[in-house]
């Protein structure tokens, strides 16, 4: 079986050792390190792209996250786990708005951390949990996109969804994964991932999460 590749990038020599050993210790993961992410190293990453990064953003919090926007950029696939020890709300904002996958505490255990990893690496999002099972989040979440004017309404073409789209959606916002929602409604997952696809199509979203924002910023769905 191939080894999931994981990239850990920390401006702290001992904690991304420290995290480059806890990770080395699982069979399944082949991890490598580095303390920044220059065009250089976007390159080199590039021929070798893992399939999980893990950024630190307790360093220069707004070059961590620049680091963490431009690989996501460069490699849309990969899965992004941003881990911090402020965890604020503002924060979360922005990892949002970087596409993580999970958003979590540095002190987080090594137990955890490699279930986060292999969850992310599977194309799960474990920031969704956070984001809709804390409404206060999400709603100061939802008014900083609108303060900063994230998207500007007249760049925003939302096509009508269908109900079972709007459906689906639904059970999408409130962390239900594809296979999950498929046993709910009683139907294939392939059905599912055909309908997300075409969700995002409609709201012009790259990522689920985006798409449960721009659909309750719409009013096509809301948060119970």
């Amino acid at each position: 079986m191939d080894k999931m590749k994981v990239l850990v990038v920390s401006q702290q020599a001992f904690f991304r050792q420290g995290v480059w050993h806890s990770l080395s210790e699982n069979d399944d993961m082949e991890v490598a390190t580095t303390d920044e992410i220059d065009q250089q190293a976007l390159n080199e990453i590039g021929e070798q792209p893992p399939d999980v990064s893990i950024v630190d953003v307790d360093g220069s919090s707004d070059d961590c996250l620049v680091m963490a926007r431009k690989l996501k950029q460069r490699l849309p696939k990969m899965g992004l786990i941003l881990l911090s020890s402020t965890h604020n709300d503002s924060q979360f904002f922005q990892a949002l708005k970087a596409q993580a996958s999970a958003y979590m505490k540095k002190e987080v255990a090594p137990e955890e951390l490699n279930s986060a990893v292999r969850s992310v690496a599977r194309g799960e999002s474990p920031i969704q949990e956070t984001f809709t099972t804390r409404q206060k989040v999400a709603m100061q979440v939802l008014h900083k996109f609108q303060e900063l004017s994230w998207r500007a309404e007249n760049e925003i073409s939302v096509s009508p969804l269908t109900s079972r789209e709007t459906e689906i959606l639904r059970y999408v916002s409130q962390g239900f994964l594809n296979k999950q929602i498929a046993t709910e409604l009683g139907i294939s997952e392939q059905t599912i991932k055909n309908h997300v696809t075409s969700i995002l199509r409609k709201l012009n979203a790259s990522a689920r999460t985006e798409a449960v924002v721009l659909a309750i910023k719409q009013g096509l769905i809301s948060i119970s």
